[in-house]
């Protein structure tokens, strides 16, 4: 017989309403907060449910305390069976937060449904609807996080791209020409291996614990070979790391001049940019159980060689494959993959001239997202940041030459800069940003700022430092300091800090005395004498950028992977151009080189050639 006294429902239908509301079109109005927003929203209206049910619903005590724990036992055993893609997400936390508003919004759909029929049918129907909420999470997986906490799902058995590209095949790159017999030597050459040679033993690699070092390869050391001319684009954000372009103009507008894609090619996943040097560009990838250094025709997008290291990183946001993008330096490339093996490769064939891993040797472990650090070489070293902590080897041997200081863990890249005509290298982690000598590793200076970074910090004309911090949930702020060297010593002084520009893993770039990133989800302008924001707008989601410096003019791959144009003036935001490029979720930074635009992201890379515009004439007096 059913229960005498009626539900009380209209609570539960109201929240319910609103729950959704929420859900579902916070997202559709608000695109860049908008996810977050509605995930959260979804939540709290779910506990909101469950206190009614719990306390105002009428219900027997039975069902009340019954159905919670049906709940928590069916979540439960889902987790035993979801993929892992879904079973590591949000730091393992995932399965439990998405089907909590669909177990609440089941139960007042129950509910409603059932409330004149007899305990023993509604009970079983409670059964089925919370089987029914859970059961669509076993059938997906998460292809990782967008920047605005959005998820990507597909079911589970579709293959990824990277399953594709596995199956395709017949990539393989050709088998490179016998080097001509060297009439005179300086060096002994190294005992290199080529890249598709046995690797010494696969590792098994997790997000939380540094993976099995494999020993530095006992090669016999050379000088590193002679480079006429330097790489066009030596790695990562350019030659200073600034991602600023010099003497390139071009036509903006593309409905009269548009990109011409020249070639497109699947590619393994990763968050790799590329080095380019030449004909050859140099980027990093993940295929099956190995983690690859590759090599490419600027021209065809032909493979030229591939260098294989046994190990896989993965993790739910971010996907598989390596984050760093390569370094290169007379006539080697330097890698550092995302469990920390840093290579020294021959540019030209792959072969290894030395390969050492640095999160055993710096005693750190791997952070959630990887190692994301790019080498930076300086004089006779390369320098790498794992978790923060700052690494130096030889750059002819691979020899540990001295480490810095171990702070909190960081996803950026050590930057070299030189303040008050010191040379030094920055780096930006969870208590600030730290500066060392690059000679020995000293430090020279710190500043505290809690939080952490993932972008790279940069020196305006006038010598600030610009740095930033970030959350869990995004970008917090950017900072600018003044720093001075004296007889004292160093002084380091706050200048302001400006929530106008809150860059997360998307680099900004400095013009004409101002600062031009990604305020979340949107562009904005920072001037950098008081940090006041000037404007905003255009929605690009995550996106990166470049900066034609002799044009005033920004290059954005969008988050979607559009390529855009915009104005890089401070006087209000305007956008010249927009169109489709990539086909997915695109984190990589684009390369610019004379009109040659390489861009990629886990799925795919292509080459486009824009047209060059003519520099304005010079008036004559």
């Amino acid at each position: 017989m059913t229960s005498e006294r009626p539900l009380r429902l209209w609570p539960a239908v109201t929240i319910a309403i609103v729950q959704l509301l929420v859900m579902f079109g916070v997202p559709l109005v608000a695109p860049d907060g908008g996810p977050l927003i509605g995930m959260l929203g979804g939540v709290v209206g779910a506990l909101a449910i469950l206190v009614w049910w719990l306390l105002f619903s009428r219900a027997p005590w039975l069902e009340r305390v019954g159905a919670i724990i049906l709940m928590v036992v069916t979540v439960l055993a889902t987790r035993t069976i979801v993929h892992e893609s879904i079973a590591g997400a949000g730091q393992g936390m995932l399965i439990y937060i998405l089907p909590t508003p669909y177990l609440a919004l089941a139960l007042v759909a129950w509910a409603l449904a059932t409330r004149h029929l007899h305990d023993g049918v509604r009970r079983a129907a409670l059964v089925v609807a919370i089987l029914i909420a859970c059961a669509p999470f076993a059938l997906i997986r998460t292809a990782g996080i967008r920047g605005g906490a959005g998820g990507e799902f597909h079911w589970r058995w579709t293959p990824t791209p990277e399953q594709l590209l596995l199956a395709r095949g017949g990539d393989e790159p050709k088998p490179l020409p016998a080097p001509a017999a060297a009439a005179t030597s300086t060096a002994p050459a190294p005992a290199a291996e080529t890249s598709e040679e046995k690797p010494a033993e696969k590792v098994s690699v997790t997000p939380a614990a540094a993976p099995a070092s494999p020993e530095a390869k006992k090669i016999a050391p050379a000088a590193p070979a002679v480079v006429d001319t330097p790489a066009e684009w030596p790695g990562f954000r350019g030659p200073l790391r600034d991602g600023v372009v010099h003497g390139v103009r071009i036509e903006t507008d593309w409905t009269k001049s548009p990109p011409v894609a020249i070639w497109r090619r699947p590619i393994g996943p990763g968050w790799s940019s590329f080095a380019v040097h030449g004909d050859l560009l140099y980027t990093q990838e993940q295929r099956g159980e190995d983690e690859i250094v590759s090599c490419y025709r600027v021209s065809t997008g032909e493979p030229v060689w591939r260098h294989r290291d046994p190990v896989r990183f993965y993790e739910s946001n971010g996907g598989a494959g390596p984050r760093a993008t390569p370094t290169l330096s007379h006539g080697r490339v330097y890698t550092l993959g995302a469990t920390a093996i840093l290579n020294a490769l021959d540019a030209g064939t792959g072969k290894v001239i030395w390969s050492r891993n640095a999160a055993t040797d710096t005693s750190r472990k791997i952070p959630e997202w990887g190692i994301t650090s790019s080498p930076l070489v300086v004089d006779d070293i390369v320098v790498v940041a794992v978790s923060g902590t700052l690494a130096a080897y030889d750059f002819a041997t691979g020899k540990p030459r001295w480490t810095g200081p171990k702070h909190g863990g960081s996803y950026s890249s050590p930057q070299l800069a030189t303040i008050d005509g010191v040379p030094q290298i920055l780096i930006l982690s969870a208590p600030g940003v730290v500066s060392v000598a690059p000679a020995d590793g000293t430090v020279l200076w710190e500043h505290s700022w809690e939080g952490g970074a993932i972008v790279q910090p940069a020196i305006t004309e006038d010598g600030g430092v610009l740095i930033n911090a970030m959350s869990a949930m995004g970008g917090v702020a950017t900072r600018r300091l003044d720093v001075t060297h004296g007889s004292g010593g160093w002084t380091v002084a706050e200048r302001w800090t400006s929530n106008g520009l809150k860059p997360f893993y998307n680099d900004f770039v400095m013009h004409k005395g101002h600062a031009f990133g990604f305020d979340g989800n949107i562009l904005a302008c920072i001037d950098l004498q008081d940090g006041k924001r000037k404007w905003k707008g255009g929605r690009y989601g995550n996106g990166q950028m470049v900066l034609l410096a002799d044009q005033d003019l920004l290059l954005i791959t969008s988050e979607d992977g559009e390529l855009a144009l915009v104005k890089a003036t401070s006087d209000q935001f305007t956008e010249l151009a927009r169109i489709p490029a990539l086909n997915a979720k695109t984190w990589n930074h684009p390369v610019l080189i004379g009109d040659r635009l390489l861009v990629r992201n886990g799925e795919e890379m292509a080459a486009f050639r824009l047209s060059l515009a003519q520099a304005p004439a010079v008036s004559e007096r």
